[in-house]
């Protein structure tokens, strides 16, 4: 799906810049694009990927590094949300002490949002922190994951609970790489891109929904996936810019994960995508903003068949009330022992809200389970 584009250039404007750089072979520039940040060659980088993203993209970014003159080495990990422990972060450790990585060295995260947050996490914690460049594979990681310097890694009690504040010093997107992305993938990715548009861009959201169907790149196309690339990541770079930790603003990029997060704990990582989660998340937000009287039925109405054309899942299994109160209040983003919600009041339009009964919000969940 070549298209011929120029490379587009995103600027993440923080106290340390970086860009975003989204453009077809750009896999290829990665040694050059780090001589141009400064990096020199014989610097020791080491490339952490899972098995089938290194099978298919390893050769290519080992040999731009080479090509670079960069002393570099590969480490493949198992992926998938199961593996995003502190464990793994462990064998990155080992891996690294191996190698000798040094304060001057560079980690690489080759793959999707687990691969980016894991590598993110061992780079921030290695020897206090060492640089890391993202070069996602997956829709939802070149959308969402590898902007904005979130890393991290979960506990038995909850998603994400370990985690550090890393940014990265680059992040290479070639949309080249999601050729060889299962269609599940893609689909869970649009649901990030989905949350863009109700959270702040309503132009994306129209954009998505001219397409009569969103669920595999073929109908997505390229002139499409271009602008939801470029639209996702500008949106992600100017909220990031703002806040660059959560203090408020950066708060409404959790639109959907807080009841998405509690489908994935209670389901134990496995039965779930973490953006099939998300999108039954986003329904149920949309629920409790119409039980609340913040948003019409209408716009709920189009959210919904939004995530359907994706080929999403909107409907939450049956879960415990008692367990779904718990893992809510174990969320990292409780405050005060309030949880703090992200709730459409339009297409476009959020509010953060923390004075939600946590009853409303069992049964906005709930509902999703029973409708159709």
């Amino acid at each position: 799906m070549d298209t011929g584009a120029p490379i587009t250039t995103v600027p993440v404007e923080l106290a340390r810049p970086y860009s975003i750089h989204i453009g077809y072979g750009s896999l290829a520039s990665l040694g050059e694009r780090l001589l141009k940040l400064g990096y020199k060659a014989g610097t020791k980088v080491m490339v952490v990927s899972n098995p089938v993203v290194a099978e298919h993209y390893g050769p290519k970014v080992s040999q731009s590094l080479q090509q670079s003159g960069f002393n570099r080495e590969l480490l493949v990990v198992d992926a998938g949300e199961e593996q995003k422990t502190p464990a793994t972060v462990a064998r990155i450790h080992d891996a690294a002490y191996a190698m000798g990585l040094e304060r001057g060295s560079v980690m690489v995260a080759l793959g999707g949002g687990v691969v980016g947050d894991m590598t993110g996490f061992a780079a921030a914690t290695w020897l206090r922190g060492i640089a890391v460049v993202q070069v996602p594979t997956t829709v939802l990681a070149m959308v969402d994951a590898a902007i904005g310097g979130k890393t991290g890694v979960n506990h038995p009690g909850g998603k994400n609970l370990i985690g550090a504040f890393h940014q990265p010093g680059m992040v290479l997107i070639d949309p080249a790489t999601l050729g060889t992305l299962p269609v599940q993938e893609v689909r869970a990715g649009m649901a990030e891109v989905i949350k863009y548009g109700v959270i702040c861009d309503p132009l994306l959201f129209e954009q998505l929904e001219a397409r009569p169907q969103l669920d595999d790149l073929e109908s997505i196309g390229a002139p499409l996936l271009q602008q939801i690339l470029k639209r996702s990541a500008a949106a992600k770079a100017r909220i990031v810019t703002n806040d660059e930790r959560e203090g408020n603003l950066r708060a409404i990029l959790n639109y959907g994960h807080t009841l998405g997060h509690v489908v994935e704990t209670l389901t134990g990582y496995g039965q779930f995508l973490h953006g099939e989660a998300v999108a039954i998340g986003m329904r149920a937000a949309g629920e409790l903003s119409l039980q609340l009287g913040l948003w019409c039925k209408a716009d709920q109405e189009r959210q919904i068949r939004l995530i359907k054309r994706c080929g999403l899942p909107s409907q939450a299994p049956e879960l415990d009330a008692t367990a779904v109160r718990e893992a809510m209040l174990r969320d990292k983003k409780v405050r005060d022992g309030r949880v703090r919600f992200v709730l459409p009041s339009a297409i476009g339009q959020v509010v953060i809200r923390d004075d939600i009964d946590l009853d409303a919000a069992i049964t906005a969940l709930q509902a999703t389970s029973r409708a159709a």
